[in-house]
Protein backbone atom coordinates (compact mmCIF):
# COMPACT_ATOMS: atom_id res chain seq x y z
CA UNK A 1 0.00 0.00 0.00
CA UNK A 2 1.33 3.48 -0.91
CA UNK A 3 2.60 5.55 2.00
CA UNK A 4 0.97 8.93 2.54
CA UNK A 5 2.11 12.21 4.03
CA UNK A 6 0.23 15.43 4.67
CA UNK A 7 1.41 18.94 3.99
CA UNK A 8 -0.33 21.70 5.94
CA UNK A 9 -0.36 25.03 4.14
CA UNK A 10 -0.31 27.98 6.51
CA UNK A 11 1.18 31.30 5.42
CA UNK A 12 3.05 29.66 2.55
CA UNK A 13 0.51 29.38 -0.24
CA UNK A 14 3.00 28.37 -2.93
CA UNK A 15 4.83 25.37 -4.38
CA UNK A 16 8.22 26.92 -5.14
CA UNK A 17 10.84 27.53 -2.45
CA UNK A 18 8.89 25.54 0.13
CA UNK A 19 11.23 23.20 2.06
CA UNK A 20 8.49 21.73 4.25
CA UNK A 21 6.53 20.72 1.16
CA UNK A 22 9.60 19.03 -0.31
CA UNK A 23 10.03 17.13 2.97
CA UNK A 24 6.43 15.96 2.81
CA UNK A 25 6.87 14.74 -0.75
CA UNK A 26 10.14 12.95 0.10
CA UNK A 27 8.57 11.22 3.10
CA UNK A 28 5.90 9.26 1.23
CA UNK A 29 4.66 7.96 -2.08
CA UNK A 30 1.87 10.52 -2.24
CA UNK A 31 0.93 13.65 -0.35
CA UNK A 32 -2.30 15.25 0.75
CA UNK A 33 -2.33 19.06 0.54
CA UNK A 34 -4.39 20.72 3.27
CA UNK A 35 -5.36 24.23 4.28
CA UNK A 36 -7.19 24.56 7.59
CA UNK A 37 -9.76 27.35 7.71
CA UNK A 38 -10.19 28.90 11.14
CA UNK A 39 -13.64 30.45 10.76
CA UNK A 40 -13.24 32.66 13.83
CA UNK A 41 -9.98 34.15 12.54
CA UNK A 42 -11.45 34.52 9.06
CA UNK A 43 -14.39 36.45 10.43
CA UNK A 44 -12.11 38.81 12.34
CA UNK A 45 -9.94 39.30 9.26
CA UNK A 46 -12.58 41.35 7.50
CA UNK A 47 -14.01 41.22 3.99
CA UNK A 48 -10.87 42.41 2.20
CA UNK A 49 -8.45 39.79 3.50
CA UNK A 50 -11.09 37.06 3.25
CA UNK A 51 -11.59 37.90 -0.41
CA UNK A 52 -7.85 37.88 -1.06
CA UNK A 53 -7.41 34.57 0.76
CA UNK A 54 -10.22 32.99 -1.27
CA UNK A 55 -8.53 34.08 -4.51
CA UNK A 56 -5.16 32.81 -3.31
CA UNK A 57 -6.55 29.41 -2.32
CA UNK A 58 -8.36 29.11 -5.66
CA UNK A 59 -5.13 29.90 -7.50
CA UNK A 60 -3.21 27.36 -5.41
CA UNK A 61 -5.85 24.71 -6.03
CA UNK A 62 -5.71 25.34 -9.78
CA UNK A 63 -1.94 24.95 -9.74
CA UNK A 64 -2.27 21.43 -8.26
CA UNK A 65 -5.12 20.26 -10.47
CA UNK A 66 -7.85 20.91 -7.93
CA UNK A 67 -6.19 18.68 -5.30
CA UNK A 68 -6.21 21.15 -2.40
CA UNK A 69 -8.26 20.12 0.62
CA UNK A 70 -9.73 23.04 2.58
CA UNK A 71 -11.28 21.98 5.88
CA UNK A 72 -12.72 24.22 8.60
CA UNK A 73 -12.11 23.72 12.29
CA UNK A 74 -9.49 23.83 15.02
CA UNK A 75 -6.11 22.77 13.70
CA UNK A 76 -5.46 19.89 16.11
CA UNK A 77 -8.88 18.34 15.53
CA UNK A 78 -8.71 18.74 11.77
CA UNK A 79 -5.23 17.25 11.55
CA UNK A 80 -6.28 14.24 13.65
CA UNK A 81 -9.44 13.65 11.63
CA UNK A 82 -7.84 14.08 8.22
CA UNK A 83 -4.85 11.94 9.16
CA UNK A 84 -7.12 9.08 10.20
CA UNK A 85 -9.39 9.32 7.17
CA UNK A 86 -6.53 9.42 4.67
CA UNK A 87 -4.19 7.07 6.61
CA UNK A 88 -1.46 9.68 6.87
CA UNK A 89 1.94 8.54 8.16
CA UNK A 90 3.57 11.97 8.69
CA UNK A 91 2.50 15.62 8.84
CA UNK A 92 4.69 18.45 7.59
CA UNK A 93 4.46 22.23 7.86
CA UNK A 94 6.49 25.42 8.16
CA UNK A 95 6.82 27.05 11.56
CA UNK A 96 4.90 30.16 12.50
CA UNK A 97 6.53 32.95 14.51
CA UNK A 98 3.48 35.13 15.13
CA UNK A 99 1.90 34.83 18.61
CA UNK A 100 -1.24 33.11 17.31
CA UNK A 101 0.71 30.55 15.31
CA UNK A 102 3.11 29.81 18.16
CA UNK A 103 0.19 29.22 20.54
CA UNK A 104 -1.50 27.05 17.92
CA UNK A 105 1.59 24.86 17.58
CA UNK A 106 1.76 24.42 21.37
CA UNK A 107 -1.91 23.43 21.47
CA UNK A 108 -1.41 20.89 18.69
CA UNK A 109 1.59 19.38 20.46
CA UNK A 110 -0.39 19.07 23.69
CA UNK A 111 -2.92 16.84 21.90
CA UNK A 112 -0.26 14.39 20.79
CA UNK A 113 -0.32 15.29 17.10
CA UNK A 114 3.25 15.23 15.78
CA UNK A 115 4.36 17.61 13.03
CA UNK A 116 7.71 17.81 11.28
CA UNK A 117 8.46 21.50 10.86
CA UNK A 118 10.85 22.99 8.33
CA UNK A 119 11.47 26.55 7.25
CA UNK A 120 9.53 29.73 7.96
CA UNK A 121 8.08 32.68 6.11
CA UNK A 122 11.34 34.64 6.48
CA UNK A 123 14.79 34.56 4.93
CA UNK A 124 16.18 34.31 8.46
CA UNK A 125 13.80 32.91 11.06
CA UNK A 126 13.00 35.26 13.96
CA UNK A 127 15.30 34.63 16.91
CA UNK A 128 18.28 33.58 14.77
CA UNK A 129 19.96 36.99 14.47
CA UNK A 130 21.59 37.80 17.79
CA UNK A 131 24.14 40.14 19.28
CA UNK A 132 27.52 38.68 20.25
CA UNK A 133 26.24 38.39 23.83
CA UNK A 134 23.28 36.28 22.69
CA UNK A 135 20.61 38.94 23.19
CA UNK A 136 18.30 40.28 20.49
CA UNK A 137 18.67 43.53 18.59
CA UNK A 138 16.42 46.43 19.52
CA UNK A 139 17.51 48.83 16.78
CA UNK A 140 17.12 48.25 13.05
CA UNK A 141 20.50 49.34 11.65
CA UNK A 142 22.70 46.95 13.64
CA UNK A 143 20.07 44.24 13.11
CA UNK A 144 20.32 44.75 9.35
CA UNK A 145 24.10 44.40 9.39
CA UNK A 146 23.92 41.22 11.48
CA UNK A 147 21.04 39.85 9.39
CA UNK A 148 22.97 40.37 6.19
CA UNK A 149 26.10 38.87 7.72
CA UNK A 150 24.09 35.84 8.91
CA UNK A 151 22.87 35.22 5.37
CA UNK A 152 20.21 32.81 4.15
CA UNK A 153 19.84 29.66 2.12
CA UNK A 154 19.32 29.65 -1.63
CA UNK A 155 15.69 29.21 -2.73
CA UNK A 156 14.46 25.62 -2.55
CA UNK A 157 13.57 24.06 -5.92
CA UNK A 158 10.10 23.53 -7.33
CA UNK A 159 8.78 20.00 -6.68
CA UNK A 160 9.43 17.62 -9.58
CA UNK A 161 6.59 15.32 -10.64
CA UNK A 162 4.81 15.45 -7.27
CA UNK A 163 2.04 12.97 -6.62
CA UNK A 164 -0.81 14.66 -4.80
CA UNK A 165 -3.81 12.85 -3.35
CA UNK A 166 -7.23 13.75 -4.72
CA UNK A 167 -9.26 14.78 -1.66
CA UNK A 168 -12.78 13.59 -1.00
CA UNK A 169 -15.38 15.93 -2.44
CA UNK A 170 -16.52 16.90 1.05
CA UNK A 171 -13.02 18.29 1.72
CA UNK A 172 -12.97 20.61 -1.30
CA UNK A 173 -14.25 23.71 0.46
CA UNK A 174 -12.52 26.68 -1.13
CA UNK A 175 -14.55 29.70 0.04
CA UNK A 176 -16.42 31.90 -2.40
CA UNK A 177 -15.70 35.15 -0.57
CA UNK A 178 -15.53 38.22 -2.78
CA UNK A 179 -14.46 41.81 -2.23
CA UNK A 180 -17.10 44.43 -1.39
CA UNK A 181 -18.75 46.08 -4.38
CA UNK A 182 -16.51 48.65 -6.02
CA UNK A 183 -13.33 47.39 -4.35
CA UNK A 184 -10.57 46.21 -6.69
CA UNK A 185 -7.95 44.00 -5.06
CA UNK A 186 -4.72 43.08 -6.79
CA UNK A 187 -4.42 39.60 -8.26
CA UNK A 188 -3.64 36.84 -5.78
CA UNK A 189 -1.67 33.61 -6.03
CA UNK A 190 1.83 32.30 -6.63
CA UNK A 191 1.77 32.85 -10.39
CA UNK A 192 0.64 36.45 -9.89
CA UNK A 193 3.40 36.99 -7.32
CA UNK A 194 6.11 35.63 -9.59
CA UNK A 195 4.81 37.62 -12.57
CA UNK A 196 4.70 40.82 -10.52
CA UNK A 197 8.24 40.30 -9.25
CA UNK A 198 9.57 39.48 -12.74
CA UNK A 199 8.00 42.62 -14.21
CA UNK A 200 9.17 44.85 -11.38
CA UNK A 201 12.69 43.42 -11.44
CA UNK A 202 13.01 44.16 -15.15
CA UNK A 203 11.55 47.65 -14.82
CA UNK A 204 11.01 49.93 -11.85
CA UNK A 205 13.37 48.18 -9.42
CA UNK A 206 16.36 49.98 -10.94
CA UNK A 207 14.86 53.31 -9.78
CA UNK A 208 13.61 52.11 -6.42
CA UNK A 209 15.91 54.35 -4.41
CA UNK A 210 14.52 57.42 -6.20
CA UNK A 211 10.90 56.39 -6.72
CA UNK A 212 9.91 54.47 -3.59
CA UNK A 213 8.54 57.52 -1.74
CA UNK A 214 6.40 58.88 -4.59
CA UNK A 215 2.89 57.44 -4.24
CA UNK A 216 1.64 58.75 -7.58
CA UNK A 217 3.83 56.41 -9.63
CA UNK A 218 4.31 52.60 -9.58
CA UNK A 219 7.68 52.91 -7.88
CA UNK A 220 7.17 50.11 -5.35
CA UNK A 221 6.72 46.42 -6.04
CA UNK A 222 3.41 45.86 -4.21
CA UNK A 223 4.73 42.44 -3.26
CA UNK A 224 3.66 42.90 0.37
CA UNK A 225 0.37 40.95 0.02
CA UNK A 226 2.23 38.11 -1.71
CA UNK A 227 4.83 38.03 1.07
CA UNK A 228 2.15 38.18 3.75
CA UNK A 229 0.38 35.10 2.38
CA UNK A 230 3.61 33.33 1.42
CA UNK A 231 2.82 33.30 -2.29
CA UNK A 232 6.48 34.17 -2.77
CA UNK A 233 9.32 33.63 -0.31
CA UNK A 234 11.70 36.51 0.50
CA UNK A 235 14.61 34.21 -0.41
CA UNK A 236 13.32 34.14 -3.97
CA UNK A 237 13.43 37.92 -4.09
CA UNK A 238 16.77 38.28 -2.33
CA UNK A 239 18.39 35.85 -4.75
CA UNK A 240 17.69 38.28 -7.62
CA UNK A 241 19.19 41.38 -5.98
CA UNK A 242 22.61 42.79 -6.77
CA UNK A 243 24.79 45.37 -5.02
CA UNK A 244 23.43 48.49 -6.75
CA UNK A 245 22.05 51.32 -4.61
CA UNK A 246 18.45 50.63 -5.63
CA UNK A 247 18.75 46.90 -4.94
CA UNK A 248 20.47 47.53 -1.61
CA UNK A 249 17.66 49.80 -0.42
CA UNK A 250 15.10 47.22 -1.56
CA UNK A 251 17.02 44.58 0.42
CA UNK A 252 16.84 46.85 3.46
CA UNK A 253 13.05 47.04 3.15
CA UNK A 254 12.86 43.25 3.27
CA UNK A 255 15.06 43.41 6.35
CA UNK A 256 12.62 45.82 8.02
CA UNK A 257 9.93 43.15 7.70
CA UNK A 258 12.26 40.57 9.25
CA UNK A 259 13.35 42.97 12.00
CA UNK A 260 9.77 43.59 13.09
CA UNK A 261 9.10 39.84 13.07
CA UNK A 262 12.15 39.35 15.27
CA UNK A 263 11.01 42.08 17.66
CA UNK A 264 7.56 40.51 17.98
CA UNK A 265 9.13 37.09 18.48
CA UNK A 266 10.98 38.39 21.53
CA UNK A 267 8.13 40.65 22.71
CA UNK A 268 4.84 38.92 21.79
CA UNK A 269 2.84 41.34 23.95
CA UNK A 270 3.66 44.13 21.45
CA UNK A 271 1.19 42.78 18.94
CA UNK A 272 -1.27 45.01 20.83
CA UNK A 273 0.67 46.60 23.67
CA UNK A 274 3.38 49.24 23.91
CA UNK A 275 7.03 48.48 23.22
CA UNK A 276 8.03 51.67 25.07
CA UNK A 277 5.66 51.42 28.07
CA UNK A 278 6.01 55.00 29.30
CA UNK A 279 3.96 56.16 26.30
CA UNK A 280 0.91 54.41 27.72
CA UNK A 281 0.72 57.35 30.12
CA UNK A 282 0.28 59.78 27.22
CA UNK A 283 -2.98 61.71 27.22
CA UNK A 284 -4.99 60.53 24.21
CA UNK A 285 -8.32 61.72 22.88
CA UNK A 286 -11.15 59.25 22.48
CA UNK A 287 -12.13 58.41 18.88
CA UNK A 288 -15.07 60.51 17.76
CA UNK A 289 -16.02 62.65 14.79
CA UNK A 290 -12.41 63.46 13.93
CA UNK A 291 -11.50 59.79 13.92
CA UNK A 292 -14.45 59.09 11.63
CA UNK A 293 -13.26 61.85 9.31
CA UNK A 294 -9.81 60.27 9.23
CA UNK A 295 -11.31 56.85 8.45
CA UNK A 296 -13.40 58.26 5.58
CA UNK A 297 -10.63 60.38 4.08
CA UNK A 298 -12.35 63.63 4.95
CA UNK A 299 -9.80 65.47 7.08
CA UNK A 300 -9.31 68.41 4.72
CA UNK A 301 -5.66 67.51 4.18
CA UNK A 302 -5.42 66.16 0.60
CA UNK A 303 -2.50 63.75 0.95
CA UNK A 304 -4.03 62.20 4.09
CA UNK A 305 -7.43 61.82 2.48
CA UNK A 306 -6.04 60.36 -0.73
CA UNK A 307 -4.19 57.71 1.23
CA UNK A 308 -7.17 56.73 3.37
CA UNK A 309 -9.37 56.47 0.29
CA UNK A 310 -6.77 54.32 -1.47
CA UNK A 311 -6.85 51.93 1.49
CA UNK A 312 -10.61 51.50 1.35
CA UNK A 313 -10.67 51.26 -2.45
CA UNK A 314 -7.83 48.77 -2.87
CA UNK A 315 -7.04 47.15 0.47
CA UNK A 316 -3.53 48.54 0.18
CA UNK A 317 -1.74 51.83 0.83
CA UNK A 318 1.61 53.21 -0.28
CA UNK A 319 4.27 52.97 2.45
CA UNK A 320 5.09 56.68 2.50
CA UNK A 321 1.46 57.62 2.98
CA UNK A 322 1.06 54.97 5.71
CA UNK A 323 3.52 57.02 7.73
CA UNK A 324 1.78 60.29 6.87
CA UNK A 325 -1.69 59.14 7.94
CA UNK A 326 -0.31 57.46 11.07
CA UNK A 327 1.46 60.63 12.14
CA UNK A 328 -1.68 62.65 11.46
CA UNK A 329 -3.85 60.38 13.61
CA UNK A 330 -1.45 60.27 16.56
CA UNK A 331 0.14 63.72 16.44
CA UNK A 332 -2.60 65.92 14.92
CA UNK A 333 -5.70 64.18 16.25
CA UNK A 334 -4.07 62.85 19.44
CA UNK A 335 -5.73 59.45 19.06
CA UNK A 336 -3.92 56.37 20.33
CA UNK A 337 -2.03 54.39 17.69
CA UNK A 338 -3.94 51.18 18.44
CA UNK A 339 -7.11 52.60 16.92
CA UNK A 340 -5.25 53.26 13.69
CA UNK A 341 -3.61 49.84 13.73
CA UNK A 342 -7.04 48.23 14.14
CA UNK A 343 -8.43 50.20 11.20
CA UNK A 344 -5.51 49.16 9.02
CA UNK A 345 -6.00 45.57 10.11
CA UNK A 346 -9.59 45.70 8.90
CA UNK A 347 -8.69 46.73 5.36
CA UNK A 348 -5.09 45.81 4.49
CA UNK A 349 -4.76 42.65 2.41
CA UNK A 350 -1.08 42.63 3.41
CA UNK A 351 -1.81 43.00 7.12
CA UNK A 352 0.99 41.43 9.11
CA UNK A 353 0.73 41.70 12.87
CA UNK A 354 4.45 42.43 13.36
CA UNK A 355 4.78 45.03 10.61
CA UNK A 356 1.44 46.67 11.35
CA UNK A 357 1.87 47.00 15.10
CA UNK A 358 5.51 48.03 15.02
CA UNK A 359 5.10 50.29 11.99
CA UNK A 360 2.43 52.20 13.88
CA UNK A 361 4.51 52.32 17.04
CA UNK A 362 7.53 53.58 15.09
CA UNK A 363 5.53 56.55 13.81
CA UNK A 364 3.86 57.07 17.18
CA UNK A 365 7.29 57.25 18.79
CA UNK A 366 6.72 54.36 21.18
CA UNK A 367 8.34 51.55 19.20
CA UNK A 368 11.78 50.15 18.48
CA UNK A 369 14.26 52.35 16.65
CA UNK A 370 11.51 54.92 17.10
CA UNK A 371 11.03 58.06 15.13
CA UNK A 372 11.21 60.51 18.05
CA UNK A 373 7.77 61.56 19.21
CA UNK A 374 8.60 65.18 18.56
CA UNK A 375 9.09 64.43 14.87
CA UNK A 376 5.66 65.38 13.53
CA UNK A 377 4.92 64.99 9.83
CA UNK A 378 3.51 68.16 8.26
CA UNK A 379 0.75 66.84 5.96
CA UNK A 380 0.95 69.85 3.67
CA UNK A 381 4.71 69.67 3.21
CA UNK A 382 4.60 65.89 2.82
CA UNK A 383 2.15 66.33 -0.04
CA UNK A 384 4.26 69.01 -1.69
CA UNK A 385 7.41 66.94 -1.40
CA UNK A 386 6.18 63.52 -2.44
CA UNK A 387 3.20 64.35 -4.65
CA UNK A 388 4.22 67.78 -5.99
CA UNK A 389 1.85 67.81 -8.98
CA UNK A 390 -1.01 66.18 -7.10
CA UNK A 391 -1.07 63.06 -9.29
CA UNK A 392 -1.82 60.79 -6.34
CA UNK A 393 -4.28 63.23 -4.78
CA UNK A 394 -6.28 63.63 -7.98
CA UNK A 395 -6.51 59.86 -8.41
CA UNK A 396 -8.28 59.37 -5.08
CA UNK A 397 -9.76 62.79 -4.31
CA UNK A 398 -11.64 63.77 -7.49
CA UNK A 399 -13.10 66.85 -5.77
CA UNK A 400 -9.66 68.42 -6.25
CA UNK A 401 -9.02 67.32 -9.84
CA UNK A 402 -9.58 70.87 -11.12
CA UNK A 403 -6.64 72.22 -9.14
CA UNK A 404 -2.99 72.26 -10.14
CA UNK A 405 0.20 72.48 -8.12
CA UNK A 406 0.79 74.08 -5.71
CA UNK A 407 -2.85 74.95 -5.00
CA UNK A 408 -3.97 71.35 -4.66
CA UNK A 409 -2.12 70.96 -1.36
CA UNK A 410 -3.96 73.86 0.32
CA UNK A 411 -7.32 74.00 -1.50
CA UNK A 412 -8.95 76.05 1.27
CA UNK A 413 -6.69 78.94 0.31
CA UNK A 414 -7.87 78.98 -3.32
CA UNK A 415 -11.00 80.79 -4.48
CA UNK A 416 -12.60 77.73 -6.09
CA UNK A 417 -10.64 75.12 -4.15
CA UNK A 418 -13.66 73.76 -2.29
CA UNK A 419 -16.11 74.25 -5.17
CA UNK A 420 -16.63 70.51 -5.68
CA UNK A 421 -17.48 69.73 -2.08
CA UNK A 422 -14.08 69.07 -0.55
CA UNK A 423 -13.94 69.79 3.17
CA UNK A 424 -11.98 72.36 5.14
CA UNK A 425 -9.24 71.06 7.50
CA UNK A 426 -10.67 69.55 10.67
CA UNK A 427 -7.68 70.76 12.71
CA UNK A 428 -4.94 73.37 12.47
CA UNK A 429 -1.72 71.42 12.03
CA UNK A 430 0.55 74.06 13.57
CA UNK A 431 -1.56 74.26 16.74
CA UNK A 432 -1.92 70.48 17.07
CA UNK A 433 1.82 70.02 16.69
CA UNK A 434 2.37 72.23 19.73
CA UNK A 435 -0.32 70.33 21.63
CA UNK A 436 1.36 67.06 20.74
CA UNK A 437 4.70 68.26 22.07
CA UNK A 438 3.05 69.51 25.25
CA UNK A 439 1.58 66.06 25.86
CA UNK A 440 5.04 64.58 25.40
CA UNK A 441 6.46 66.90 28.04
CA UNK A 442 3.69 65.87 30.41
CA UNK A 443 4.71 62.20 30.40
CA UNK A 444 8.38 63.13 30.73
CA UNK A 445 7.73 64.74 34.10
CA UNK A 446 5.00 62.34 35.22
CA UNK A 447 5.84 60.12 38.20
CA UNK A 448 2.79 57.91 37.81
CA UNK A 449 3.50 54.18 37.39
CA UNK A 450 2.96 52.60 34.01
CA UNK A 451 -0.54 51.12 33.74
CA UNK A 452 0.29 47.89 31.91
CA UNK A 453 -2.17 47.32 29.07
CA UNK A 454 -2.90 44.10 27.27
CA UNK A 455 -6.18 45.09 25.66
Amino acid sequence: MATRSLFWFRRDLRLADNPALLNALAAADETLLLFIMDEEIAERSGAYRRAYLAKSLAALSDSVGGRLAVVSGEAASVLKDVSERYQIASIHAARSHAPYGVAQEAEIASTGVEIEYAGSNYAVAPGRVQKPDGTNYRVYTPFFRAWQSHGWRAPAPMPEKPKFISPETSDLNIPAWSAPEGVVLQEAGEAAAMARWAAYRKGALAEYDQARNIPGIPGTSRLSPHLRWGEIHPRTILADLNQSTAHEIFRKEIAWREFYADVLHHNPHTSRDYYAPNFAKMKYDQPGEKFEAWCKGATGYPIVDAAMRQLVAEGWMHNRTRMIVASFLVKDLHIEWRHGADFFMKYLIDNDVASNSHGWQWTAGCGTDASPYYRVFNPIEQGRRFDPDGVYIKRYVPELAHLSAPDIHTPWEVLDGLANGYVTPIVDHAMERLESLARLEAIKVSKEPYPHQNA
